[in-house]
């Protein structure tokens, strides 16, 4: 049986939390341990409990990104149906794709500077409301302007929500399992878009007018648990600490962290590098910097931003977003058996996400890395091979599927959760809002710039001269990853800014943690 942290009704109410561990339950009685270290039950009660504690805050803040999901996933087949009941052009698809992506980046901008004035948590259900609101208004648009509207709304939305989730899971979460924890927004994000998939098949029967408002309308449901999950959710810890609300910081902590040397050892850092980085700047003079860097701000900035473009321009919205296109070029004429194919996109990122969920604390960011981008360009090649010279029989098509579905578990097993990781890790405590906000743009605008172009790019060169392009690409994001993005498996934040500080030469040797402990002051 583990300790309540309210102490209602346990009996351990009036004793100190330092105190609290020289007891332990027996027969409804307090009995003494020998010594001054917590018993084996108690500590394993703890263990459990703050790792559920921690679980929950993580599904709890990646909650958003569903709705992130689930609209990118349902749009791909809804626009279908969407152009032949208002009929828009092409052109007119494109924009209507690509602008949520371009319309996020002006969400997360403004999520870096809202996320430290008003904590992470609320900018998480500022984000909810406003994705919410677009939402509606595209269900019920009556025409495309109106449509726009929402789609506006939704992308703002969306970039407030893709910035936070991972910044404040980096923030909550404990080293040992701060890797696959920040990546759960990723597993939510892919279970969404796996269900805009099925509600595309599943709601494909209906009239055409109705068929594409109820698809988009399932997605504003979401909403009532994101609600439900603000009072839930604790506020981040280095947030309270920049507040200079150390005793809420620590309460936090103290249900976050198994071992209360741990809490004191992980809020003495956060306190130093809150004083270091001399929080009580103004926002501009931040930015200023930021424009400005100092060396080890600026291989921050070029790691962090870097993998966030390469996260996008390597295709990967485009084979989402344009799914039933690419299996058209490869011969599914049916409109209902092009959905169907694209539900095996959306199996695959769920899939493959949960095995990088599993591997990324064990094998660590960098060879997932490895992995992910050479089994990308590998497959980006041999989809470009498949479309040139397979034809449009039966083999073809299944060839085509399957690479497609490996390119997007190839992605999901590296570059597409652990992205978002090294972006929440990377930066210091004065930097990391803001900085993650400013990875978001660069991750949105090219996501943006790859949707809103990929048609044109497709009729002009083909869809297989499209797809090489993204091959090369992903070729050169391999030697990105060697160069310029380091391990950060097993390091606290505050060693994570040490390592950058140092300025190691990444490619040739990794810093282990045994190397930053003395660098690092305890108090």
């Amino acid at each position: 049986m583990g300790l309540q942290d309210n102490g209602e009704g346990d009996g351990l109410s009036n004793i100190s939390l330092v105190d609290r561990n020289k007891y332990h339950r027996m027969d409804g009685k307090l009995i003494q341990n020998d010594g001054d270290r917590p018993s084996a039950h108690l500590r394993c009660a703890r263990k459990t409990n703050t790792k559920r504690f921690v679980i929950m805050c993580a599904i709890f803040a990646s909650l958003n990104t569903i709705l992130v999901g689930y609209d990118i996933g349902v749009m791909s087949g809804a626009i279908l149906f969407i152009q032949e009941d208002l009929q828009i052009t092409e052109v007119q698809v494109e924009v209507l794709v690509g602008c949520l992506s371009i319309m996020s980046l002006f969400g997360s901008l403004g999520g870096g500077k809202a996320s430290d004035a008003i904590g992470r948590k609320w900018t998480m259900g500022f984000a909810a409301v406003v994705f919410q609101t677009g939402a509606c208004i595209m269900a019920v648009a009556p025409s495309f302007f109106v449509l726009m509207v929402g789609r506006i709304l939704a992308g703002i939305g969306i970039g407030f929500g893709v910035m936070i989730a991972p910044v404040y899971i980096a923030e909550i979460s404990p080293i040992s399992a701060r890797g696959s924890l920040t990546s759960y927004p990723e597993i939510f994000v892919n279970f969404g878009i796996l269900l805009g998939y099925v509600s595309n098949y599943a709601f494909s029967g209906l009239p055409v007018h109705y068929s594409w408002r109820v698809m988009l309308a399932v997605g504003i449901f979401p909403s009532v648990f994101i609600g439900f999950a603000l009072f839930i959710i604790p506020e981040s810890p280095r947030w309270l600490v920049m507040q200079n609300r150390i005793e809420d910081a620590r309460a936090v902590m103290i249900k976050t962290n198994e071992s209360e040397t741990e809490v004191e050892e992980r809020l003495a850092e956060i306190q130093k590098a809150a004083v270091t980085a001399n929080l009580e700047i103004e926002d501009k003079a931040v930015w200023r910097e930021m424009l400005n860097p100092n060396p080890s701000l600026r291989r921050m900035l070029i790691t962090g931003m870097g993998i966030q473009l390469f996260q996008q321009i390597t295709g990967i919205d485009a084979t989402v977003c344009y799914g039933p296109t690419i299996f058209r070029e490869a011969g599914i004429k049916d409109k209902t058996s092009l959905l169907a194919a694209t539900v095996a996109i959306g199996f695959s990122k769920t899939i493959f996400i949960l095995i990088a969920i599993f591997l990324i604390d064990r094998v660590g960011r960098k060879p997932l890395m490895y992995i992910s981008t050479i089994g990308m360009t590998t497959c980006l090649f041999g989809l470009v091979i498949s479309l040139c010279f397979s034809g449009h029989g039966t083999f073809g098509i299944s060839i085509a599927i399957l690479l497609v579905c490996s390119n997007v578990g190839f992605f999901l097993v590296g570059i597409g959760p652990i992205c978002w990781v090294l972006t929440s890790e990377i930066f210091p405590l004065k930097y990391r809002a803001q900085a993650a906000a400013l990875g978001a743009v660069a991750n949105r605008v090219s996501s943006g710039f790859i949707s809103m172009s990929f048609l044109s790019v497709a009729r002009a060169i083909t869809v297989a001269g499209t797809f090489f392009i993204f091959s090369v690409i992903s070729a050169l994001s391999v030697a990105f990853v060697h160069i310029c993005v380091p391990e950060t498996k097993g390091k606290s934040l505050e060693q994570i800014e040490v390592m950058f500080q140092k300025g190691q030469d990444f490619h040739i040797r990794e810093l282990e943690l045994a190397d930053t402990e003395h660098l690092v002051q305890k108090e």
